[in-house]
């Protein structure tokens, strides 16, 4: 085999591993539209305040500590200790439990039985708020996310596909953070799955994404649900924060991983766990062969940018309801 060849497959398992972090995004929004019909705009600004929160847990950061200091001019900004990761990523969580109570009871709940386009607008404004509040709590600064994760290429995997092609192929470079990622993704996904398919609360929660009013007749609470899927997608969130955080820092255009999720969703489906994650492996292997094998020997490369988004387009005008998708049918 040629060399080109084993650099196309490395391409694809790079592919493979760019699409796992996609379909990690992605799945926060699957969860919460499932079970409210609220599209979360705000869900990339989640991930990005789920990974200040934890950065500034661990660093001992006092919260708001710039404003503080501008109020009342103080100097503070440290308490004078480190969490360890594995607490920080507790308290973490808990506080994007907090987030979820707080945004079903001052936000969502007000707005129950309206058009789908105010729920949309609401999450916007939700986005640009926690932004805001993420900038004031913890700082603008870049911040870098140390929780232990393996960064850099596996030197094994180097040595032991070193030899396939000629003696100027050196073996496949793959990310030791792309291989934890992909690894927690499969828990994570499974995890999702055995709680939706046999748990109580995960059968309460497909039987409100049916029909909210038969889940009601029989007693379900539409608010713990509700809440309990925001609190899900905030954990998905953090997960994808501490991924994307380990790997470029984390910074306030990290929310805007949340627009990469869009082609996946509209690949997948948005109603489907399972979409989610083949969506994205599709974006996130299409993207890398097609810039391998068209963008960059003929189109002059940064084909990246807009292979997702003209693949979403497509999908639009043959396929609308993508490829796990339920078809909407309407009656006049």
């Amino acid at each position: 085999m040629s060399d080109q060849f084993y650099y196309g497959i490395e391409v694809l398992l790079n592919g493979l591993m760019a699409g796992v972090l996609y379909a990690l995004v992605a799945l926060g929004f699957v969860l919460i539209y499932k079970a409210s019909g609220i599209f979360n705009y705000a869900q990339g600004v989640m991930a990005l305040f789920a990974a200040l929160t934890l950065v500034g847990i661990m660093e001992g950061q006092i919260p708001f500590s710039h404003l503080i200091n501008a109020v009342f001019g103080t100097d503070l900004h440290h308490f004078g200790w480190e969490v360890p990761a594995l607490f920080a990523i507790l308290l973490t969580v808990g506080v994007m439990v907090l987030f979820a109570i707080a945004v079903q009871r001052f936000i969502f709940r007000h707005l129950v039985g309206q058009e789908p386009i105010i729920l949309f607008m609401a999450t916007i404004g939700l986005a640009y708020f926690l932004e805001g509040a993420g900038d004031l709590m913890w700082g603008s600064d870049i911040k870098t996310l140390d929780v232990g994760i393996p960064q850099g290429g596996s030197f094994w995997i180097e040595d032991m596909t070193s030899g396939l092609g000629s003696e100027n192929f050196f073996g496949f470079f793959i990310d030791r953070l792309d291989i934890v990622a992909t690894i927690v993704a499969i828990i994570l996904v499974a995890a999702l799955v055995v709680f939706s398919q046999y748990t109580k609360q995960g059968r309460a929660l497909r039987a409100v994404a049916d029909d909210h009013q038969a889940a009601l007749s029989v007693g379900i609470s539409l608010n713990f649900i509700w809440i309990l899927v925001w609190s899900i997608a905030g954990f998905v969130a953090l997960v994808a924060g501490i991924m994307w955080g380990a790997k470029s820092g984390v910074q306030f255009s990290l929310s805007l991983i949340a627009l990469k999720a869009l082609p996946v969703l509209m690949l997948g489906g948005f109603t489907s766990i399972p979409g989610a994650i083949v969506g994205g492996l599709i974006i996130g292997v299409g993207e890398k062969l097609f810039e391998f094998l068209i963008g960059a020997p003929y189109l002059g490369g940064a084909t990246e940018n807009w292979f997702a988004y003209v693949l979403a387009l497509i999908f639009l005008v043959f396929r609308p309801q993508g490829l796990f998708g339920e078809r909407i049918i309407e009656r006049v």
